[in-house]
């Protein structure tokens, strides 16, 4: 009893430490976790890079930095090439790829080579890495012998390197938000986009260039320099559970600006019915029943819209089987 009356200050710290990391550990990464912890799934770390070998390690490393600097290598001013939009790779997926539900690569390494029904075929990494040049970054295709597809590649592997073969860890890519009751609300997400995200993404959506000009700093959401119309992010479903999760990037500094499900949807309507490079790919979607409820372009197996398909209500268009 003298002990502990000696040490009372230490048992109080220790409760205090325990009851702030309850309320400051975001409540997605809670739930996920502890759905994790009861259901056995596997919980992603990242790779020792000491454990590569200097020719590896220097690899995966140039990938890393063609990952998070892409437009100072393969921007308009590229070092290496002139083959895409501005942005970089990890201006979609965040932190190089590695943030928990930020678009990450964790999952890529175990469940490639994998057969997607946009494209019809069994696709590898390189085509994978290819679709974002192409869609995400309105630009052109890497040689898949280049030093820069092979360096991309490696520091994708690598990533996901501790990760069991067909397994998807928890936080992998981008979360599923449930669909709203009710079609997108472009209106009020222009209200919310003002609100909460011009200032840093600008009033136009023209995003903020880094001082030297050489790749943004918070990407462009519109306009010649954004995402064309057949990226993933264009997809309403996609963008809103990237922003759910992701977005205000600063809201650490203004936590009141944090989104609810029905402002990350609205958002993200918005956003993506504003003005941006028109890419499309005739050969996407051959069997069209495999299309996803929000794909914003025709032919479908039913009788909505394309304004339906890509603003909702998507439950009834869930519900006929689309």
């Amino acid at each position: 009893m003298v002990f502990l009356r000696s040490y009372w200050w230490v048992f109080l710290l220790m409760v205090i430490v325990i009851i702030a990391a309850i309320i400051f550990i975001p409540s997605d990464y809670q739930k996920y976790n502890t759905s994790a912890n009861k259901e056995g799934r596997f919980e992603w770390e990242m790779p020792d890079i000491t454990k590569l070998s200097s020719t590896e390690a220097e690899l995966v490393g140039y990938g890393k930095e063609l990952v998070a600097n892409t437009a100072y290598y393969l921007g308009p001013k590229g070092k290496i090439a002139s083959i895409s939009n501005g942005m970089n790779c990890q201006n979609c997926h965040l932190q190089a790829g590695t943030k928990f539900l930020g678009n990450n690569y964790t999952a890529v390494n175990s469940t490639y080579p994998r057969f997607r029904a946009r494209s019809g075929m069994v696709e590898n990494i390189h085509k994978r890495i290819n679709d974002c040049l192409e869609r995400s970054l309105n630009g052109q295709q890497l040689d898949s012998s280049s030093l820069e597809m092979q360096a991309i590649s490696a520091y994708i592997k690598w990533i996901g390197s501790s990760v069991p073969k067909k397994v998807i860890p928890v936080g992998a890519g981008i979360a599923d938000l449930p669909f709203l009751d009710r079609a997108t609300d472009t209106t009020n997400g222009k209200a919310i986009f003002f609100q909460k995200c011009s200032r840093c993404h600008g009033t136009n959506g023209e995003g903020q260039l880094n001082i030297a000009g050489t790749g943004y700093i918070y990407p462009p959401l519109w306009g010649k320099h954004s995402y064309n119309v057949s990226a993933g992010l264009f997809r309403i479903s996609r963008f809103a559970g990237f922003v759910k999760h992701n977005m205000p990037q600063d809201a650490s500094i203004h936590m009141a600006d944090t989104l609810n499900n029905e402002e990350a949807w609205d958002v993200a309507a918005f956003v993506n019915s504003q003005p941006r490079p028109q890419k499309k790919f005739p050969q996407d979607w051959p069997d069209i029943s495999k299309k996803p409820v929000d794909h914003p372009f025709g032919p479908y197996t039913n009788n909505f819209t394309e304004s339906q398909h890509k603003y909702g209500p998507f439950p009834p268009m869930k519900k006929s089987g689309s």
